[in-house]
C-alpha cells in the first residue's frame, strides 16, 4: 500500500505546477531542435512539435488555459492544424490541454495506463470529458510514419509513473523523454501512480542504448539536452541508488536516511535539489522504491 505522504506529495505536485500556470504570465518559447522538430517551453512539461508539410504533431500540451498561446506559437513555424497529440504520461502539466486539442480534431495517443488514469481522475470528480481522453492506446509501443519522418513511441515500465512513453524522431534524431528526464535536477517519481526509482533507472538506460552522441533530447523539464547530459543524469540516479541501498543494508531507519544529507550531498552541491524535489524527497523516493513500497 502506498503511504499517505506520497499521495499528498502527488497532489501537491500537480497543484503546484497548476498554480504556476495560472498565476504567472506565460510566454511560449519556440526552440528549433533539429530538422522539423521544435521544443516549446512555457509552464509545465516541455512540448515537442513536429512541423511537417501536411501535418503538425505535438508531444504533450501543458495546461488548458495555455492552449491559445501554444497554438499561436505553433503557427510561427507551421500553418497546419494539430493532427496528432502524443501524451508521454498522465500528469496535468503534460495533458491539461487534451480536451481543447481533442475537441479541435487532434487524435490523442498514449499508453494504456494514461487513458485509464485520466478516466479514473474524471470519475473521481464526477466528470465526463471524452475529448480529453486518448483515442488510441498501446501496451508496449507504436511506430508512426509521417512524410519523411519515422516516430517511435515506446513504453517504459514503472519509472516516473506506470504509463510513461518516450518519443523518438528517428530521421531528425530527437528524443522526447517526458518526465523520465528532469535536466539538472532531481526527478519527481510518482510512486502513487506506479512509479519506481529502479524502473526509472532502467528506462534511462534503455533510452541511452537507442540514441547516439548527436541526438538532441527534449527533457520533461529543464533545458534542451544532449546524450552526455542524460548519461550524467543516469550517473546521479545510480549514485543515489547505491548510497541509499547501502544505508538500508546497514540497518539505518527510514527516518535516519531521510535526515542524512551525506547520501545525496554530491548532487545537492550541484544544485539538483533546488527544484520542487529537494534532497530529502529524493531520498524518500529511493527508500520507498528499494524497500518495495
Amino acid at each position: 500500500m502506498k503511504t499517505n505522504s506520497f499521495i499528498t506529495l502527488s497532489v501537491a505536485f500537480l497543484m503546484t505546477v497548476g498554480l504556476f500556470a495560472q498565476s504567472q504570465e506565460v510566454n511560449i518559447e519556440v526552440i528549433p531542435v533539429n530538422g522539423k522538430v521544435y521544443m516549446l517551453k512555457g509552464r509545465g512539461g516541455n512540448i515537442g512539435l513536429l512541423a511537417g508539410n501536411g501535418i503538425a504533431l505535438l508531444v504533450d500540451d501543458q495546461f488548458a488555459d495555455l492552449t491559445p498561446k501554444i497554438l499561436a506559437a505553433v503557427k510561427t513555424v507551421s500553418d497546419k492544424p494539430i493532427s496528432y497529440l502524443l501524451n508521454t504520461h498522465w500528469h496535468g502539466d503534460h495533458t491539461g490541454g487534451n480536451a481543447n486539442l481533442g475537441k479541435a480534431g487532434a487524435l490523442i495517443v498514449s499508453h494504456d495506463n494514461v487513458r485509464k488514469r485520466l478516466h479514473d481522475a474524471q470519475q473521481e470528480k464526477n466528470q465526463s470529458n471524452p475529448d480529453a481522453l486518448p483515442e488510441i492506446t498501446f501496451a508496449e509501443g507504436l511506430n508512426f510514419h509521417f512524410e519523411d519522418e519515422e516516430i517511435m513511441f515506446f513504453h517504459s515500465h514503472n519509472g516516473h509513473t506506470d504509463g510513461d512513453a518516450m518519443v523518438y524522431f528517428v530521421q531528425s534524431n530527437v528524443l522526447h523523454t517526458g518526465d523520465l528526464f528532469f535536466n539538472g535536477r532531481y526527478p519527481y517519481i510518482d510512486l502513487n501512480s506506479g512509479g519506481n526509482a529502479l524502473g526509472y533507472i532502467k528506462a534511462v538506460e534503455n533510452a541511452l542504448m537507442i540514441i547516439n552522441d548527436d541526438t538532441k533530447i527534449i527533457p520533461g523539464h529543464g533545458e534542451l539536452a544532449t546524450k552526455k547530459d542524460y548519461h550524467d543524469f543516469l550517473e546521479m540516479l545510480k549514485y543515489l541508488e547505491k548510497n541509499i541501498s547501502e544505508a538500508i543494508k546497514a540497518g539505518k531507519s527510514k527516518e535516519a536516511i531521510l535526515a542524512d544529507n551525506s547520501l545525496t550531498q554530491k548532487y545537492d552541491d550541484l544544485g539538483f535539489g533546488s527544484g520542487f524535489i529537494n534532497s530529502e524527497r529524493i531520498r524518500q523516493f529511493f527508500y520507498e522504491s528499494l524497500i518495495g513500497k
